[in-house]
């Protein structure tokens, strides 16, 4: 994977199961939001394959593509709202533009999104009146949409203060538990990796591999790799003294 000549990862396999968060972690620049949008299609792998539900989202002819990607739901770091757009028309735009169902159906499935995410207050508000959460949520809730099982999910917790975070986490917990999500989430924030993965696969920029896979608390406390250990303890890097002479 990578852009042009430049290989950001080689040699990456890893699997996610039906119904579980997996996390992609690891340090600035290596590679995680790449990979998600290797994973939906937005740009294709230098080599290897992509399989969704055993289909190749990499091979597939643009038809078949397309429906894969109608199963995945993908909220991007700033939620991306549409600025002109209030929050119902932002979460009822794939509805207007890839469905043939009446006005009242989908502002009625628009508004059971927004409930589902704790949004339903703010229908009538404009992305600019939002805060930093409410904008994810909003952009959660239109990724659900189209009736997507597989959510990917990148940086949700970026620029968030502690508690709004944790009630984002909280919210993907809920949204698995009752609707059998299965969540790819994009993250360096360790307390949400604790708080909601699964299993996390972990990247490194220097090497350009998968360094670890496994339970966020198995890394953390047994993973024989230091740069594993460093990453889940919040630990520095060694500290680099200079001598004057």
């Amino acid at each position: 994977m990578g852009y042009g000549s430049r290989v950001l990862l080689d040699e990456a396999s890893f699997d996610v199961r039906r119904g579980e968060i997996m996390v992609i972690l690891g340090g600035s620049g290596c590679g995680k939001s790449s990979l998600m949008k290797n994973i939906i299609g937005l740009y294709k792998p230098m080599a290897g394959d992509i399989l969704i539900d055993g289909r190749s989202i990499v091979k597939a002819a643009a038809a078949e593509k397309a429906l894969l990607q109608r199963g995945l739901g993908v909220m991007y770091q700033s939620g991306a709202l549409f600025g002109s757009l209030n929050v119902l028309e932002n979460v009822r735009f794939p509805l207007d533009q890839f469905t043939d169902l009446g006005m009242a159906e989908k502002n009625l499935t628009a508004r059971m999104l927004l409930r589902l995410v704790e949004m339903g207050y703010a229908e009538s508000l404009m992305p600019g009146e939002l805060s930093g959460g409410m904008l994810k949520r909003a952009g959660i809730a239109r990724a659900m949409a189209l009736g997507c099982d597989i959510m990917l999910l990148d940086e949700p917790s970026a620029g968030l203060d502690p508690i709004t975070a944790a009630n984002l986490d909280r919210t993907i917990l809920t949204l698995r538990t009752s609707l059998g999500f299965t969540f790819i989430v994009v993250t360096h924030e360790l307390q949400s990796i604790f708080n909601i993965a699964d299993r996390a696969v972990m990247l490194d920029p220097v090497s350009r591999s998968i360094i670890a896979e496994g339970k966020p608390a198995d890394l953390r406390d047994h993973n024989p790799d230091p740069r594993v250990r460093q990453f889940f303890n919040r630990e520095p890097d060694a500290a680099v003294h200079t001598a004057s002479s």
